[in-house]
């Protein structure tokens, strides 16, 4: 038995992580073997445009555990290996210029990285070696709320690549003992490489939306909207085409959520202080397992996430380097903000109609986080543009536009270091929204307002 639970993920006897009383050393090795064998199978597909049957496609393979003619023998036990919707999501994985042999080399090749922070969800979490992808178990009706979300998520994709909404890559199911475990493969949004000073979950609620003390006391604790206000009073400042170009993502992207009525999604944040970790390279201790000094990401990154593959010869700017989306705090220092929209597979079902209900009677309805969908989209999208990010004052202009050979410094010392935190935060009443900054005069807010092929990524590293 589990000495302890949380949903469905326990930890036995000898202090291994269980999901659904499966080992995670069991897991992860029948996640490699199957995605090994999917992809493998699906390269003697020829490539084609992707029809509406291929997103109900669900293919399965048997892994007994003394091999067979089609699969290896190994050390987990018998499992079944279950991949849904395989053309489309390859079709999904081509656009963002993941290619087949890249994407078995990240998962498969080194074995898989498991979370050791994974949050209150009950999942678990994987990322793999390169720190290119996270792998999540995810529950069945998120997995089943993914299917149907797949032909508009597609649609989504072909007219708009500046998104913040997850990137998925595949969604797989673990058949072991009886039980299913469902997977899904996202893009990693904060790179182990990057030393994050300052982790953050915003949704734009203000009801109990702190961090509890057993989450302070970890070594990188995740902060909730009233510590951001507490903490960072006067916001995070972004150039001006950076925050024009966030705030159309981000109205687009609500935009997005709410024609499928999902609700209660987060804004996954991770701050690195350029300015502190130039004071701290000098005492850190490196670490091996992570990315070279320097290395840019391979595909979609924060700043891509905005604005798009960059365009020309020129050089690259020191933030491009690892994806950061280059920013100020109120003191000046320089900022990497690395950031994405998480938790999308949740939608308004009665369920939530009902907590919504049972919520309000004990507390301001409108600050509670879960919601009706348009007005949560609201909600959030002015909370991210106007008490989130904002546009910097006179006196920090030079500081931005002197950001570039500074930062390269910076960078240079660039390391494995830690970063301290701070934990004492009262409350904060939200201060009042103001709509008109949300988008410029000349901001495109239609989904449909690129072409497929507008902001398509090589196959170069270029695009969390």
């Amino acid at each position: 038995m589990n000495k302890k639970t949380m949903g469905h993920r326990g930890i036995d006897p000898t202090g291994e992580t269980t999901y659904k009383k499966t080992t995670s050393s069991a897991l992860k090795g029948a996640i490699q073997l199957g995605i090994t064998h999917s992809v493998g199978s699906l390269s003697q597909k020829p490539e084609r445009d992707v029809l509406m049957q291929d997103f109900e496609v669900v293919e399965s393979i048997f892994f007994p555990s003394q091999g067979s003619n089609s699969t290896p023998g190994h050390h987990h036990g018998d499992f079944k290996f279950k991949t849904y919707a395989p053309i489309a999501f390859r079709y999904f994985r081509e656009m963002f210029g993941i290619r087949p042999d890249d994407y078995l080399y990240s998962l498969c090749n080194e074995p898989l990285i498991e979370l050791s922070n994974p949050g209150a969800s009950g999942s678990l979490f994987y990322v793999s070696s390169d720190d290119e992808f996270i792998i999540k178990t995810v529950q069945h009706k998120e997995a089943e709320f993914l299917q149907t979300l797949l032909p508009g998520y597609f649609m989504n994709l072909n007219q708009n690549m500046r998104t913040l909404l997850p990137k998925f890559y595949g969604l797989y199911c673990v058949q072991a003992e009886g039980k299913n475990i469902r997977i899904v493969v996202m893009n990693n949004l904060l790179p182990r490489a990057v030393p994050m000073h300052f982790k953050f979950d915003l949704k734009g609620s203000t009801c109990k939306r702190r961090a509890s003390p057993k989450e302070r006391a970890k070594y990188l604790p995740t902060y909730k909207d009233l510590d951001f206000m507490q903490d960072m009073l006067e916001g995070i400042l972004l150039e001006s085409d950076h925050y024009n170009a966030l705030c159309r993502t981000i109205q687009r992207d609500c935009r997005v959520l709410q024609s499928f009525k999902i609700m209660d999604y987060s804004l996954l944040m991770g701050i690195h202080n350029l300015d502190r970790a130039g004071e701290e390279a000098s005492t850190a201790v490196p670490d091996t397992q992570k990315k070279a000094q320097g290395q840019k990401p391979l595909y979609c990154t924060a700043i891509e996430s905005i604005q798009g593959e960059s365009k020309g010869n020129t050089s690259p700017q020191p933030y491009e380097s690892m994806g950061g989306i280059p920013a100020f705090n109120s003191k000046g220092e320089k900022l990497l903000v690395f950031i994405g929209i998480i938790d999308i597979l949740q939608s308004y079902r009665l369920v939530k109609k009902l907590e919504h209900s049972w919520k309000a009677l004990l507390h301001d309805g409108d600050t509670v986080s879960v919601h009706r969908p348009s007005f949560y989209a609201d909600r959030f999208q002015k909370f991210m543009c106007n008490t989130v990010f904002k546009k910097p004052t006179c006196k920090f202009d030079s500081h931005i536009e002197t950001s570039a050979t500074d930062a390269l410094k910076a960078l240079t010392l660039f390391s494995r270091y830690s970063s301290g935190v701070q934990t004492a935060r009262p409350d904060l009443l939200p201060q009042q929204l103001n709509e008109d900054e949300i988008t410029s005069s000349s901001a495109d807010t239609t989904l449909s307002a690129t072409s497929p092929g507008s902001f398509r990524p090589s196959n170069t590293p270029a695009l969390r």
